[in-house]
């Protein structure tokens, strides 16, 4: 038998090489798989489990009222030609350049500016509101608006919006994602971080060490972002004066008439330490018209007393 298949074998290699085409002997198939207890009852097995989905964090998106805002003299975007809006212009053009690093001289954090004052009621939240809306209508940069005045916030009853969580939440937990705390405005480079739920130690957070590492963090995070702070009176609470040792830029707003002198020194005291200081003179009556509008000026010289600036 071993010789027939040896003489069939060379017999083959004889007509391989001879250039006969002969068909290659078939394959062993694979054996079938044995079918699953499900499959052989004729249920189909079960389909592996999806992976779960991850949402994405995303901002709260609001709407601005143009009309009304404009009405109570906030500058909007796309607005005719004003005053006020010609005043903001001068008054953000140092900002911006100390913020994106072309002032004289490289200021660290430049880009978190606080907007303060040294007592309640001199038009503070009024300004960093304006302030935020005018530097946000520039063409290469965009802006957070921090509510930081957590005792007394006003951010968003000024803007016409509901109250929502924010600032105060992110200091309870630090593990909270700062992107879902913030509102997207209508205005594309304009964003919003309200006070938050209200805390019965509201003041003492904002002197925290959770509030450190979250101002030291957004400054990082968006270094090409300016973040405008509405922070509370500088006399009215010492934690106004901890936020501002973080600051690259303090706009300090005095009320025309009514601040006395006295407070705007103390208040100047507390905050030495930040680099620059750009004092913001609120209701000036002008003289055209018998109107009023700001003055402005770097750094300070005012005399003591009691007297109204």
């Amino acid at each position: 038998m071993s010789n027939l298949i040896e003489q069939a074998t060379q017999r083959l290699a004889q007509l391989r090489r001879a250039g006969v085409d002969m068909p290659e002997p078939a394959t062993k198939p694979p054996p079938a798989s044995t079918p699953s207890r499900e499959a052989a009852h004729g249920v189909e097995p079960p389909a592996p489990p999806a992976p779960p989905k991850v949402r994405a964090a995303t901002s709260r998106r609001v709407e601005l009222d143009m009309d009304a805002l404009a009405a109570v003299g906030i500058v909007t975007p796309n607005a005719p030609r004003s005053q006020i809006a010609d005043q903001y212009r001068v008054i953000k053009r140092p900002l911006i350049g100390n913020a994106m690093g072309k002032g004289a001289t490289a200021i660290e954090n430049g880009n978190l500016i606080m907007v303060t004052s040294s007592v309640p009621g001199e038009g503070k939240s009024f300004t960093a509101i304006n302030l935020a809306i005018s530097i946000a209508a520039e063409l290469d940069n965009t802006v957070m608006l921090v509510d930081a005045d957590v005792a007394r916030p006003s951010i968003l009853r000024v803007l016409g919006l509901p109250s929502g969580p924010g600032l105060l939440d992110l200091l309870q937990d630090e593990t909270a994602d700062l992107s879902t705390m913030l509102l997207k405005t209508n205005i594309d480079t304009l964003s919003i971080l309200p006070s938050g739920t209200p805390h019965d130690r509201a003041t003492e957070m904002l002197a925290s060490d959770a509030m450190t590492r979250l101002v030291e963090d957004m400054g990082k995070r968006y270094p090409d972002r300016i973040i405008v702070f509405d922070s509370p009176p500088l006399l009215l609470t010492t934690e106004a004066r901890v936020l501002a040792t973080h600051m690259g830029q303090i706009v300090m707003v005095i009320h025309a008439e009514k601040t006395l002198r006295s407070d705007v020194e103390d208040a100047l005291h507390t905050i030495e330490q930040c680099p620059v200081k750009l004092l913001l003179l609120n209701q000036v009556r002008t003289s055209a018209g018998g109107g009023y509008g700001y003055g402005y000026k770097y750094g300070y010289g005012y005399g003591y007393g009691d007297k109204a600036v």
